[in-house]
């Protein structure tokens, strides 16, 4: 193989369905939405009724994902998402998803980054015997500290950053259901499984109200799951280990989310759940003290130490899955003349380079505005730019769906409820979705423009407006660039499409 073939083209068969499954549960996070999400959803959402809602949204994403997984084995793209957009609804649509792919998966990095930098500058801080580490470093300097690792690791082989995940995700997986069952176990007795999976409690308050809070929470502590088929090029047998990959990534986040608010809402008994959350988290100030509280109750303190120091490890374990997302999108758009073609460039371990140090670059400019500026780590870093992450992947995944139908309707040959029942049923369902995380983007991003208004749909600040819409003005920035150098021969390849 010439130097030129090699250095565009990741390194093959370095990842299995496992080691792709480790970097899509690892950036989702779960530990972090148990201990951050879920009793927000319960709190102000559809109280007992949210471990339904996540199942719900589970449910919706494995439909998603029929047709998701269909194009997979059509288009193996570490682009992905563009690629199968591109193939189904045209080229400049497809550069439009990419533009924002980009904004959600740089976004969520960015919101990690905050959030990992603050909660060590809290944890850490302490002596040893206090449950710290005696450390005590401003949260910029631990948000570098890990960027520093993370680019090192990210610019090694695939197959590394998948043993590091790997490890981080049995723990935190493990001390979840750990959790959850020795919960369920010791409150038998209050299971309340109409409480909590009912329909007309999972509705309960409508789209506008808790139903949708909830909703709009589950769905937003699911993204990450998608960026199994980013890996195909890398993985063995990617027609085979993505669809496969996809499936039990969904399928273990949904279960473990199911089982695990099930059990905290088992707990605190469903018919008092709203009132017992909102005592122990201070009216929703301190989420993660119910999981711990419930922690400490029915396992033991030694569970919540490791748990407290899990969340920790499932930050970093995000980091870096996102790390990895991120710069095989730009790889993607460099190959193929969306972006400058150095940037599509792959190193001597295979790693796509020029993605990893511009993700970087950007990560670490964005860490020292923030920190110059003085604006706290959590309450904007992190809840601004998470809250842009869910509106940009469900808008891309809205556009999977509907390329899905048009591409299985140019090219008959696949069975009608991949090629078109399940994905227009999740394309209508995925619609509503966005909605709600539009509406409710003052709740999920803290920009409402004053506490009480949080509360109403739709009631934001200036900024709130600029950001809910930042992916869709992504969306049509890449759409006009793909149609501004549509006739720039050789300047944006058929690899948008295949």
């Amino acid at each position: 193989m010439s130097k030129e073939v090699t250095d565009n083209t990741l390194r093959k068969n370095r990842l299995g369905v496992l080691g792709i499954v480790f970097f899509v549960v690892a950036a989702s996070a779960p530990l972090v939405g148990m201990t951050g999400a879920v009793p927000v959803a319960i709190l102000a959402g559809n109280g007992a009724a949210a471990p339904g809602a996540y199942l719900l949204v589970g449910l919706i994403l494995i439909l998603f994902s029929v047709g998701f997984t269909a194009m997979t084995t059509k288009v193996t793209n570490a682009g992905a998402f563009f690629a199968y957009v591109g193939r189904g609804l045209g080229k400049n649509m497809g550069i439009g998803s990419a533009f924002a792919s980009v904004v959600g998966y740089v976004t969520i990095q960015l919101a990690i980054y905050g959030f990992f930098g603050g909660i060590l500058a809290i944890q850490a801080a302490p002596t040893f015997a206090d449950g710290g580490i005696g450390v005590n470093m401003p949260w910029y300097v631990w948000a570098l500290v890990a960027w520093v690792i993370v680019t090192a690791l990210s610019l090694l082989s695939v197959d590394v950053g998948a043993k590091v995940l790997g490890t981080l995700m049995a723990l935190e997986v493990l001390s979840l259901f750990i959790s959850g069952i020795a919960i369920l176990v010791n409150h038998s007795s209050s299971m309340d499984f109409a409480a909590s999976f009912s329909p007309s409690n999972i509705f309960a308050g409508g789209f506008s109200g808790g139903a949708g809070i909830a909703i709009a929470f589950a769905l937003a502590s699911f993204i990450g799951f998608e960026a199994t088929a980013i890996y195909g090029e890398e993985s063995i047998d990617p027609k085979r280990a993505v669809p496969r990959a996809t499936y039990w990534a969904i399928g273990l986040i949904t279960v473990l989310f199911t089982i695990v608010s099930f059990a905290m809402v088992s707990g605190l008994g469903a018919a008092d759940v709203v009132t017992q959350v909102a005592t122990i988290s201070e009216g929703g100030a301190n989420p993660a003290a119910v999981l711990f509280a419930l922690v400490d109750q029915n396992v033991g303190h030694w569970l919540t130490s490791i748990m407290e120091w899990l969340v920790v490890s499932s930050l970093f374990a995000g980091l870096l899955a996102f790390q990895n997302a991120n710069a095989r999108y730009i790889f993607a758009l460099g190959r193929s003349g969306v972006l400058p073609a150095s940037l599509g460039k792959t190193n001597k371990s295979g790693a796509p380079q020029g993605g990893v140090l511009v993700t970087s670059v950007l990560a670490g400019l964005v860490i020292i505005y923030f920190a110059a500026s003085n604006l706290d780590p959590i309450l904007n870093l992190f809840f601004w730019m998470s809250a842009v992450t869910s509106i940009a992947i469900m808008l891309v995944e809205i556009l999977v769906s509907v390329a899905v139908i048009r591409y299985f309707m140019k090219n008959p040959g696949t069975h009608v409820f991949k090629a078109l029942i399940a994905p227009l049923i999740s394309a209508l369902a995925l619609a509503v979705g966005e909605y709600l995380l539009m509406s409710r983007f003052n709740l999920l991003s803290g920009l409402a423009p004053s506490p009480k208004e949080s509360a109403n749909a739709w009631s934001m600040t200036p900024l709130g407006w600029v950001l809910v819409l930042l992916p869709f003005i992504a969306l049509v920035l890449g759409f006009v660039w793909g149609v501004v150098n549509k006739n720039d021969e050789g300047k944006i390849s058929e690899d948008v499409l295949s």
